[in-house]
């Protein structure tokens, strides 16, 4: 019986992800919330595209087994894809020697997507170190030589964080940043101008594809958490009466 609960809200979510994507496919608006730093991904690129500068897009520093670089790598390709159309050089330097394999992948898809697989430049998407802090002075010089005009910062992130951002800042570049690491969403929001935190990290593919199987994932999640805050909420007043039948009827862990 204690694991029925648990049954009950996987079929639940099963069903609100099946509903949700059908209302995707047959063209229903689903309402996604605004996100500052997603809009501006574009008004960012084409602002190195006017300045005939660079862009720089850090993958995260973790490996490819950490969902948040998955989600960073996502972005890479939304990124990718618009600079190519853009014509704006875009690096990549990877401090995971499996990231990059992937990157160089993406990056590459699209300049094809973007009708440009002539301007793919597979030195443009490079391993410099798995050491830490070697991998943000190799970043921090590119900053420097390069004079990127964006930053972008998407992945799993620790104490380079701030090493990284407080260099673009200096250089003058806009810069937009996206990570779960809650330990380093203070740095970022600081010292970039733009932070997708935590959820709206892995929420930023679905945002900017619009794709239906992403689109209605990310709603079925909403209605998720919508539904166990009526749970808690509920629960919370009722316990406050001593009535504990709902409470004891959710599993504890």
């Amino acid at each position: 019986m204690s694991m029925l609960p648990t049954l009950l809200a996987s079929l639940i979510f099963g069903c609100l992800v099946f509903i949700m994507i059908n209302k995707a496919k047959k063209g229903h608006d689903l309402y996604v919330r605004p996100i500052a730093g997603i809009q501006e991904i574009d008004n960012a690129i084409g602002r190195a595209t006017e300045m005939g500068k660079p862009i720089l897009f850090v993958p995260g520093t973790s490996s490819i087994g950490d969902v948040a670089t998955l989600a960073g790598l996502a972005i890479l390709s939304k990124v990718a894809k618009k600079a190519a159309e853009y014509d704006t050089k875009i690096l990549v330097p990877c401090k995971d020697y499996l990231v990059l394999p992937i990157a160089q992948e993406i990056v590459k898809e699209a300049h094809y997507e973007a009708g440009r697989p002539d301007t793919f430049d597979k030195e443009s998407v490079f391993f410099i170190t798995s050491a830490q802090f070697a991998f943000v002075a190799g970043v921090n010089g590119i900053m420097i030589r390069e004079k990127t005009a964006t930053n972008f910062y998407m992945g799993m992130f620790w104490a380079e964080a701030l090493l990284m951002t407080e260099t673009g800042s200096s250089t003058g570049a806009i810069q937009i940043s996206g990570t779960d690491a809650i330990t380093q969403i203070p740095f970022f929001i600081t010292t970039c101008d733009y932070t997708l935190i935590g959820e709206e990290l892995y929420a930023a593919s679905a945002y900017m594809a619009r794709e239906p199987k992403q689109l209605g994932t990310l709603k079925a999640v909403d209605y998720l958490k919508l539904l166990i805050l009526v749970f808690i909420i509920s629960g919370t007043i009722l316990s406050t009466s001593h009535l504990t039948f709902l409470m004891n009827a959710l599993p504890e862990k």
